[in-house]
Order: structure tokens, then sequence, then C-alpha cells
């Protein structure tokens, strides 16, 4: 296996992935461990720092970096295949149509989000794996607060770990402290491949609109997604209703 590449940045970016790991047990002797690619930074940058700390943390474990290609007319599939196979990664494309005919602007967020989560489910099972890690960073888990409070009502976010069917799987999310902006100085030193495919809802979501109002909420408080994020951990139950 090619000895993994690292730098000044993505050293810091294991300190904080290593203190998320540690902080929330994400990580036991033995797992096996689907890390789901998208082929986009978020999850490059996670596959990159789980298998440098691969070679120095004492707990031992096992990747698989898996990525779900959906159908869509791209070639970033056959980029980051290339990529990974260049690098030495261990790895798996299951492909799955979920156009079915239709045009793909028609195709909404959750049956899309649905339908590779399903994927990786799968993948998992066939592989033995016990644990998926995702690359949700700081930023989604800040974003997901807010879309939640202002769409859906709710107070709740994205967990840094979730068991699911009675702990035959669990999430992690290994990125949890981690901020967007860090994972793009990451991912320019390592240069990974510029995905070709680009979700037909991604400048119109709400999500991406949340974005912009954090984005404006810090020219007057520096601190806000810093304050969002550990909200959830300080929260006051004799002032809820």
């Amino acid at each position: 296996m090619t000895p993994p590449k690292i730098s000044k940045t993505g050293f810091f970016l294991s300190k904080k992935v290593g203190k998320a790991i540690t902080d929330y047990g994400m990580i036991q002797a033995n797992d096996r461990i689907l890390v789901a690619v998208s082929g986009g930074k978020d999850s490059l940058c996670l596959l990159n720092i789980l298998r440098y700390r691969q070679s120095f943390v004492p707990v031992k474990y096992e990747l698989l970096a898996a990525h779900v290609d959906m159908g869509y007319h791209c070639v970033h599939p056959k980029v980051l295949e290339g990529y990974l196979e260049k690098e030495g990664y261990r790895h798996y494309i299951k492909k799955i149509d979920i156009l079915k005919g239709k045009d793909r602007s028609s195709i909404s967020c959750f049956w899309c989000a649905w339908n590779r989560r399903k994927a990786l489910f799968e993948t998992a099972e066939k592989f033995g794996c016990q644990k998926i890690a995702l690359g949700h960073h700081k930023d989604d888990i800040i974003q997901t607060i807010l879309l939640n409070i202002f769409f859906n009502g709710e107070i709740s976010a994205m967990t840094p770990k979730q068991e699911l069917f009675g702990g035959k799987i669990t999430i992690i999310r290994p990125l949890a402290y981690v901020e967007e902006k860090e994972i793009i100085r990451f991912g320019r030193q390592i240069d990974f491949p510029h995905p070709r495919c680009k979700c037909p809802n991604a400048d119109i979501s709400k999500r991406n609109k949340v974005a912009g109002i954090i984005k404006d909420l810090e020219k007057i408080c520096p601190n806000t997604k810093s304050n969002i994020f550990n909200a959830l951990k300080r929260i006051k139950k004799d002032y809820l209703l």
C-alpha cells in the first residue's frame, strides 16, 4: 500500500479527528470500516486521514473505500476509481440507477440520499463492515441544526456516532470537529481529483441558503459556528417548553 501523504494541515486535522474518535468512542479494535466516498473533498479527506492514522494509532482497523455510482451521466466515478487504485486503497464501486428514466433535475434530495444510504448498508453487509464512516464535517452539523429548526420545527442534529438496526451498523462522523475551510486547504495540498458531477439542486438547496445565513452572521459574531455547535451540549432544560 502506498504510504499515506500528510501535510502540516493534515497533521492538525488528524488531531481533531483523533479527538472526535476518542470523545465518542467511534472506533474499536479490529473494526472493519466502510468509508463512504462520494468523490468530493470531504470524503476523500476523511479517507486520507483515517489511513494516515492507521500507521500509528494502537487500535487496529480495516478500511474499505466504497463509492455509490448513482447512474448519472458523468465521468467522475471512473476518475475516482483511478485515483483509489493509484493510491492503493481497497475499494468497491456499487452502481445503482435512481433515475429510472427520469430527468436528474426531477430527483429530490431525499430520494437521492435514501437510495445512496441503502446502497451503503448493502455494501457494508456484503463486506462484513460494522462501521460506516461519513464525511460530514462541523459545518454540515451546524447547518443541519438550523435546517431542522427552520424547516422541521425541531431541535436535532447529525450525531457524531449513531447505532442502527440494533447495533448491527454504526454510523460515525470522524470529521465532526473539522471545519470545511480546513478540508479545502488540505484538499489543495493533496491534489484530490476534481468531481465532474454536480447536484442540479446544489445552488438552490435549503442547506446552501442556511450556509449563507451563517456566513452573514459571522460578520458580526465570528464565533457563530462554534456557538451553534456547542449549543446542543449546553441545553438549559428549565428554559424549554
